[in-house]
């Protein structure tokens, strides 16, 4: 199968093997998360939001340097106290 930010995002989510919980973190129903992760379901997409959101609760940014890679963009770290005005 394709590399997709999609895919991408469900091995994430899966991966953690806490899917549950982040749907919880997300506030989005676990179904409707998984449908939404599902990269088979063409019915069901993968908002800009909930895939920031995501990257946030799981502090996983594989799909971000994904797509970077895709536009021919790299990716640099800012040190981690400027990271959103705040320390995690």
């Amino acid at each position: 199968m394709r590399r997709s930010v999609t895919s991408i995002t469900q091995n994430t989510v899966l991966g953690a093997r806490r899917s549950k919980w982040v749907a919880q973190q997300i506030g989005k129903p676990y179904p409707t998360m998984m449908r939404e992760l599902n990269p088979h379901d063409h019915s069901a997409k993968l908002g800009a939001d909930t895939l920031l959101e995501i990257m946030r609760v799981t502090r996983d940014v594989t799909a971000l340097e994904y797509m970077a890679q895709e536009m021919g963009y790299q990716l640099t770290p800012r040190p981690v106290e400027t990271v959103g005005g705040k320390q995690p």
